[in-house]
């Protein structure tokens, strides 16, 4: 796996600390003076998300992702981190009646979104379709079986779950404000010294909705958050494009297919990162519906269409 080493620089009145895991930039921003504890919680930091992606990346050839993909049909044991992701994953799937699924990543092996206009025909997705439905899968805690093809992919949560999990055990040795941010997904602890907020900044978004904790500035495409989970879910990097029409990475686990009519991109504010980021990619799947899923889950928004 593709990592770089922990830096920590100072900037201005705090401290950032880059590197890269999970195949995206990381970074850390610590609102304190110290050197040598802001080096220690970038340290804590980045132990944290290769623990996670060692452990949950479906491209390792020896963890408990591998172990339960390749398992025959035959039930495998998960310990309780795991177990809770599933109960999660779960959870998502009934809310979403069947719109968020762990298992349709496998749906990856007949679309490839490179920016050509090589778009999958119907039997080709069909083919693999079958192999897509949570409601296939025996999950009883702390036992999980799969049917013989079948796989789970932790990828839509994984790195907002590091996001998390960094930011709370961050927590439990500092109690300073920080911002942890994943490859644009982030979660903020607590406010600046000042008890100003961190600027956020979104690529040509506009507000839709307000909150406590989030203040719009003059400039549409950036606001200021206290405490929360941000993410981002869209189609600027990742698509097709064939006769006009532009087909985004998104897929409806129902259908195979790309949803019709979603935003180019959402981006959610939450308590969490994971509920911010399982949020956005529920609105997308609604499609021309995004904006108002959103506005019912009485959550801050920006979308873009």
């Amino acid at each position: 796996m593709n990592r770089q080493a922990p830096v920590l620089l100072h900037n201005k009145d705090f401290w950032t600390g880059r590197f890269y895991a999970m195949a995206s930039p990381c970074e850390l921003l610590i609102d304190i003076d110290n050197e040598r504890i802001a080096g220690e919680l970038l340290t804590h930091a980045f132990d944290e998300a290769v623990r996670i992606e060692e452990k949950y990346s479906r491209y390792s050839k020896d963890n408990i992702i591998y172990h339960i993909n390749n398992s025959s049909g035959r039930p495998v044991e998960v310990d309780d981190e795991t177990a809770n992701l599933l109960d999660y994953a779960e959870q998502c799937y009934r809310l979403s009646e069947g719109l968020f699924d762990i298992t349709s990543g496998v749906l990856r092996l007949v679309w490839k979104f490179d920016g050509s206009d090589n778009v999958p025909d119907q039997e080709k997705i069909a083919e693999i379709l079958f192999r897509v439905g949570w409601y296939k899968i025996n999950w009883e805690r702390p036992m999980i079986s799969l049917p013989e093809g079948m796989e789970i992919d932790l990828g839509g949560i994984g790195k907002e779950y590091a996001v998390d999990k960094t930011a709370d055990i961050l927590m439990q040795h500092q109690k300073a404000g920080m911002l942890v941010n994943y490859g644009g997904d982030i979660r903020v602890t607590g406010p600046r010294r000042d008890e100003s907020g961190w600027t956020i900044g979104i690529e040509r978004s506009i507000p839709a909705r307000s909150q406590q904790t989030v203040t719009a500035m003059e400039d549409i495409n950036k606001f200021q958050i206290t405490k929360g989970g941000v993410a981002t879910s869209g189609d600027a990097r990742r698509f097709l494009l064939k006769d006009g029409v532009r087909y985004g990475h998104i897929l409806d686990p129902r259908t195979g297919w790309p949803v019709h009519g979603a935003p180019s991109s959402v981006t959610v504010v939450a308590g969490t990162c994971t509920d911010a980021g399982v949020l956005s990619t529920l609105a997308m799947l609604h499609g021309d519906q995004a904006e108002s899923f959103l506005r019912d889950q009485d959550v801050t928004f920006w979308s873009e269409r």
